[in-house]
């Protein structure tokens, strides 16, 4: 594959492959964005009008020139890849089995429709759903426009209990593990019973156009990439994580042949120890949150035990952090995700060279 962009795109790729592997590197990979941050554009939407936000994120063309237009000149610098995934939202998957999705300006959020076991019959995946056209008319649009220019990537998939919570709710799942723990079972069945064909429906179209397997962290396997997570989790004993999601994780994980496991927060942190023992399980993405989460030093002995682990971690920086991180790090395994002006990013590169 060659983009205007990223010249050392081949490279870069053999980089993030030794990455998974565990191999020693001359550096840390760098991602020059952080990791919920898509790549922005300041063009106006001047001449753009829709009767609703819906209407806006349904807009495939549009959703596509304007990815375009964001990396437009742009250089991509070490491990940063410009891809383009097609987004309705962090709820799609759930939105697949007949539920409703509303759009903000940046997101969507669903709406729980699951109160008693007679709505389990409602949840009923098809094809045909709107929210699966949707990410097909994007998938369409964006293989029709990337060649040369950017990676066609697969949508945001939420399976297992992070599913079973849009469906019902958060609040009530807490209540159902503990009353009524074959409701759970009965929607965990359903969720997981299309995810990983959902997968492969998306893994073989992309492959089919010469693309590689990546989603929205912007980090691409030739084999099968994945991004597993249980956000849910941070409301749960390490008992109920292993009952209702364990079984599931280990499902998926073993179908791919990369996995990245998010770990949001200090409330998932407490299933770390279950999670690097599983050895599908290459990385660990940690997003330390925000507030009284913030700096990123404070978390130094996390970062540490994924290392000692032996997998690599994905972690976030503040540039005005990188130096104190540099001081009490070693570098294995890293991936860094620096939000940083383009022209200062080689500099950057060259420090980290020195580390």
């Amino acid at each position: 594959m060659e983009l205007e962009g990223k010249p050392d795109f081949e490279y870069a790729v053999q980089r993030v492959e030794a990455w998974f592997n565990h191999e020693r590197l001359a550096r840390p990979l760098v991602r020059f964005s952080e990791h919920n941050a898509d790549f922005s554009s300041a063009h106006s939407l001047a001449g753009r009008s829709w009767p609703n936000l819906k209407a806006r994120w349904f807009d495939a063309e549009f959703q596509v020139d304007f990815f375009l237009e964001s990396i437009r000149g742009r250089r991509f610098y070490g491990e940063t890849f410009p891809v383009f995934c097609p987004n309705l939202g962090p709820n799609v998957y759930a939105a697949f089995h007949g539920v409703e999705l509303e759009f903000g300006e940046v997101t969507s959020w669903i709406r729980h429709s699951v109160r008693d076991w007679d709505d389990l019959d409602r949840l009923v995946f098809d094809q045909q759903n709107e929210y699966f056209r949707g990410i097909e008319e994007l998938t369409r649009v964006a293989l029709e426009k990337c060649s040369g220019k950017f990676m066609v990537g697969y949508t945001d998939l939420h399976g297992s209990l992070d599913c079973v919570a849009d469906w019902c709710d958060p609040q009530q799942l807490c209540l159902d593990v503990m009353e009524n723990p074959e409701k759970v079972r009965a929607m965990l069945r359903i969720a997981n019973e299309r995810f990983l064909p959902v997968f492969d429906h998306y893994d073989q179209r992309l492959k089919a156009h010469g693309q590689l397997s990546v989603t929205w962290m912007g980090i691409p396997s030739r084999g099968k990439m994945h991004i597993p997570s249980c956000d849910f989790s941070a409301l749960t004993s390490s008992d109920i994580f292993c009952k209702f999601y364990s079984p599931t994780l280990q499902c998926e994980v073993c179908h791919m042949t990369h996995n990245i496991f998010h770990v949001d927060g200090v409330g998932v942190l407490r299933h770390l120890d279950y999670i690097l023992g599983l050895p599908q399980i290459q990385a660990i993405q940690w997003v330390q949150g925000v507030g009284d989460d913030l700096p990123i030093m404070q978390w130094l002995h996390v970062i540490k035990r994924v290392q000692a682990a032996g997998k690599g971690i994905v972690v976030d920086l503040q540039l005005s952090e990188l130096e104190p991180f540099i001081s009490a790090m070693q570098p294995d395994g890293l991936y860094l995700c620096i939000a940083a002006d383009e022209q200062i990013q080689p500099d950057i590169l060259k420090r980290l060279e020195k580390w």
